[in-house]
């Protein structure tokens, strides 16, 4: 089988990779090693920035988003038990919007199988040659081989694309940091109307919405912690604790349907293309959940990728696929800072009480200073993409 851009993964960068690809002409073919029901399941981020919000529509995917999508303006703030909200909207525009990433993805993928377009799930990626942009993937008990002008790696941080890139030449920069999250999807009402964070000497809770009675919360636990060590009151109890406020109403507790655990790192590949493979999303870079910004930074990838692909394809110039690393970085690292200034800032890092007074001095900060404020509302609601997503616009 031949096509022009092979696309491993479909997750949200390969899935907007291969419409924007799909409404400039271009032909592809999407390999996903799990199942259509797998991915269109599998709970994830649910902040969408104003610009992605745009390209969703754009992209004539839209029509669900505009119905169930909820706008909201910043996020609220609670630390020494009083609740502070920060209206980024008034200070710099746009809106942020919850819009679950699982619902995206299935909104593409039914948006690509109307166009009878192929997308092969239970694909599993045995190779790709960089130099010819042969990809060898085996299904259904066979070996197949699938030839292609450009490989797009967008498989995440564990997947095959970014290892086909030689050790030598790699760029991999990358922190851990000595916790976790304790993640719940539940049957409850969500505490406010908009995402908040609370910075409590426990540790850090999130409390965010799915809808008018689902919500999504987290707890900052330590590295190594077992999900059988943390049972529904418990998870409840702790939830009250760190958010409790002199300002709020109580937490309301419901049914925990979903539960999980998640290590935070901070990584980036500066090394985002090698011969014909490029690099897109959670391959390419792993931010740590606290400013939402993963999905976001996934599509920011597939819309300069797509550009410069259109761009190839259409004339022959390779000066925008040259540049493709050059051109995703600096928004890469303004949300790796972004979401380093905030896990550094609302969790509990270490025991040592100058730390602590150190964050709670940086939070102060934030309250007082509409510059700062402006400064996160800045990146939080999404700074422009590098480019627009089809060679046709100007940038």
């Amino acid at each position: 089988m031949r096509t022009q851009v092979a696309i491993v993964g479909a997750g949200p960068a390969g899935l907007v990779l291969a419409r924007m690809l799909e409404l400039q002409g271009i032909d592809s073919v999407v390999l996903e090693s799990r199942s259509r029901e797998y991915v269109e399941k599998r709970t994830r981020a649910g902040i969408l920035e104003q610009p992605t919000v745009d390209v969703v529509h754009e992209l004539g995917i839209g029509d669900r988003l505009a119905a169930e999508g909820m706008a909201h303006d910043g996020f609220h703030l609670r630390f020494d038990r009083t609740t502070h909200r920060f209206d980024f909207h008034s200070l710099v525009g746009g809106h942020a919007t919850v819009y679950p990433q699982q619902k995206l993805v299935a909104d593409l993928i039914a948006a690509r199988v109307s166009s009878g377009l192929p997308i092969l799930f239970g694909a599993f990626v045995k190779g790709i040659d960089t130099a010819t942009g042969r990809v060898t993937y085996e299904r259904d008990g066979h070996v197949h081989e699938l030839d292609a002008d450009i490989v797009a790696g967008c498989d995440g941080f564990h997947g095959v694309a970014r290892t086909a890139i030689p050790t030598a030449l790699r760029r991999d920069r990358s922190r851990s940091y000595p916790f976790s999250w304790l993640g719940i999807l539940a049957n409850s009402t969500p505490v406010s109307d908009e995402g908040m964070y609370c910075a409590h000497e426990n540790g850090l809770s999130v409390h965010s919405m799915r809808g008018p009675a689902v919500t999504r919360q987290y707890l900052q636990v330590p590295e190594g912690t077992d999900l059988a060590d943390w049972p529904d009151d418990r998870i409840w109890d702790e939830l009250a604790v760190r958010s409790e406020s002199h300002d709020g109403a109580p937490l309301d507790r419901g049914e925990i349907v979903d539960r999980s655990l998640a290590p935070l790192r901070s990584f980036v590949s500066e090394t985002m293309s090698h011969e014909r493979l490029f690099l897109l999303g959670d391959a390419a870079h792993i931010v740590p959940p606290t400013g939402a910004k993963g999905l976001n930074l996934a599509v920011s990838d597939a819309a300069v990728l797509s550009h410069a692909l259109g761009r190839w394809f259409a004339t022959g110039a390779r000066d925008a696929l040259d540049a493709y690393a050059a051109t995703c970085l600096p928004r890469i690292w303004a949300a790796q800072l972004f979401s380093w200034t905030l896990t550094t800032t609302l969790h509990r890092m270490s025991d040592d009480p100058l730390d602590a007074r150190l964050r709670f001095a940086r939070l102060r900060r934030w309250v007082e200073s509409e510059a700062e404020r402006t400064a996160l509302g800045e990146v939080y609601l999404g700074l422009p993409f590098p480019s627009r997503w089809s060679h046709r616009w100007n940038h």
